[in-house]
């Protein structure tokens, strides 16, 4: 067999496809302002000072709840976490179920009752009345420097049941804990 050398141009023709790095995942965000069904969405964000309410809905992430607003969510479904950071209220109801953690810091009031959480419950430096109560917890209840009053009762959790710094200290009992029951939450 012969070979030829072949005067002339080489055309190389590259296709360019974008790299997208493994795990990351572009999702949609609905913003709520008012009220949603049963309805499914990616990410879900209550803005600035709004009141949201869902009844059924999917939220295939998370649900973030801004400085001032106001969320309540019935028979939810969440894939990811539900995060609120200075919110006026939060409250996740009766038939819900959050594959990540619930996370209530620097705001006012919170209501967790009778919902499926995967993670862990956190409730960090409110200022008005908390409630956990009768939620099946896969990870830790943690209830830390808060103002307002909390009561945590009738819960099944996973792991520990931690409460540190609350004033005043947290009322309520009958919880099943597999791991400990740690400080203001030892006798609960």
């Amino acid at each position: 067999m012969r070979h030829r050398a072949v005067a002339g141009t080489l055309v190389l023709l590259v296709w360019a496809s974008p790299v997208i790095p493994h795990g990351t995942v572009h999702a949609d965000e609905t913003v709520c302002r008012g009220s949603l069904g049963d309805e499914a969405v990616d990410n879900l964000r209550v803005p600035s000072g709004a009141r949201c309410t869902l009844d059924g809905t999917r939220v295939r992430g998370n649900i973030e709840v801004e400085s001032g607003a106001s969320l309540v969510a019935r028979r939810v479904r969440v894939t990811g976490n539900v995060q609120a950071d200075g919110a006026r209220a939060v409250s996740v109801l009766s038939g819900s179920t959050v594959g990540g953690n619930i996370q209530v810091k620097q705001g006012e009031a919170a209501t967790v009752t009778r919902v499926r959480v995967e993670g862990d419950i956190q409730l960090e430096s409110n200022d008005r009345p908390l409630s956990a109560t009768d939620n099946t917890v896969g990870g830790n209840v943690q209830l830390f420097q808060n103002g307002g009053g909390v009561t945590v009762a009738g819960n099944t959790v996973g792991g520990n049941l931690q409460c540190k710094e609350n004033r005043p200290p947290p009322g309520g009992g009958g919880n099943t804990v597999r791991g400990n029951k740690e400080d203001q939450c030892a006798r609960l």
